[in-house]
């Protein structure tokens, strides 16, 4: 998951590294009384600056309608919820640095340039991205800014190697799948300071690392994936809120190839999940949070369960699922669901006798065929 750009700055000033002095700000809150600032937009995608997402801000007027502007934006796909004011910093230059991750191979990629900024991927400035992949250890890393700084302007190298230096501890610090500097601005001085910061982190990684977690919890309204799956322990993404057929599924791959069958019928899934029917014990908790958020999409026209049960019982998962579906009166879509696995009979009388509130379907691509029939027919 990629971190906002100010916590990504935060826990790189933790490691004492030049930051530019920033505050966090969501609509309604009071603002800084400053003039020479940057207004960011704190999402976790990049290309905020090609769609009007940074803007300048001279004077406390430019200042505030910055903000409002930016904070009534959508960024693909993301709502901009929170901007980041920044102090601006005085530079003769920017220049590029990153380090990510080649997990198949157990490597580092470790790039750099003389230039840097929304521009650093344009065809002019691309064949001075100078790149080297090593293995994933400090020592190599090291070497490997320092053949690379060789190659650079006389006058960017050494705070492109003090630079190098500073990051490659974050970046094992934080397990970072990347950590990307664009740009590195470098003062006439020779300083440099952080302007841009891309950070990526492992989720897998969280459960070693709580100052993440604490950041994710304190902005739970803008990793909210992240924080549902701290919160909750299972994953659930929404996908588009405009989507009319809600998914509850155990088991990633499960999920994924839902989607990928209802995207190929044209349909449009409202999310993805994976609620991990193992970790029920007894308890329909998961089962009514995700048949709340479920109903809480305006267009749901359908839900489709795909279960499969292996430890799991399905006669114990057709009860929870009656106990949540009593909990969620407000969902009020027809419901099929695929079961397979241990328990098939029971879990048929079970709904049977409960007067069929959901359609039993064995065969995968049945169950998909009936949930969109089904859509379609709400819509009429």
């Amino acid at each position: 998951m990629m971190l906002i750009e100010h916590d990504a700055k935060i826990l790189l000033a933790e490691r004492g590294l030049p930051v530019p002095g920033g505050s966090l700000h969501r609509a309604g809150e009071a603002l800084p009384d400053m003039a020479d600032a940057v207004v960011k937009a704190q999402v976790p995608v990049g290309g905020r600056g090609k769609a009007g997402g940074v803007r300048l801000a001279r004077d406390q007027i430019a200042l505030d309608r910055a903000v409002t502007d930016i904070l009534g934006m959508t960024i693909k796909g993301h709502d901009v919820r929170a901007v980041r004011i920044e102090a601006l910093v005085d530079f003769v230059h920017e220049a590029y640095l990153s380090f990510t991750l080649d997990a198949g191979a157990g490597a580092v990629i470790v790039m750099m340039s003389p230039h840097g900024g929304v521009e650093v991927e344009d065809e002019g400035t691309r064949a001075d991205l100078a790149s080297e992949t090593v293995a994933l250890d400090p020592d190599a890393m090291r070497s490997a800014v320092g053949r690379l700084v060789a190659r650079m302007p006389e006058n960017l190298r050494a705070p492109l190697a003090e630079a190098g230096a500073a990051l490659i501890p974050a970046f094992f610090e934080h397990e970072a799948l990347l950590l990307e500097i664009n740009p590195l601005f470098i003062r006439a001085d020779g300083s440099w300071a952080i302007g841009d910061t891309k950070l990526a982190i492992d989720e897998n990684a969280l459960v070693r690392r709580p100052r993440l977690v604490t950041l994710i919890e304190a902005q739970a309204d803008l990793y909210r994936e992240a924080a549902l799956k701290l919160a909750q322990g299972f994953d659930y993404v929404e996908l588009d809120p405009k989507g009319d057929i809600g998914l509850i599924t155990t088991g990633a791959g499960l999920s994924m190839q839902l989607i990928d069958e209802l995207v190929a019928r044209g349909r449009s899934p409202f999310n993805f999940c994976d609620i991990r029917t193992g970790q029920f014990r007894g308890d329909p908790a998961r089962l009514i949070q995700v048949m709340q958020w479920i109903a809480a999409g305006p267009n749901i026209r359908s839900v489709l369960i795909n279960f499969f049960a292996g430890h799991a019982h399905l006669g114990e998962i057709a009860r929870l699922l009656l106990l949540a579906l009593d909990a969620v009166p407000e969902l009020k879509a027809p419901i099929t669901a695929r079961f397979i696995g241990n328990g098939l009979d029971e879990a048929r009388t079970i709904i049977a006798e409960a007067g069929d509130p959901i359609a039993i379907e064995t065969d995968l691509e049945h169950a998909i065929d009936l949930a969109i029939a089904r859509a379609e027919t709400e819509h009429a």
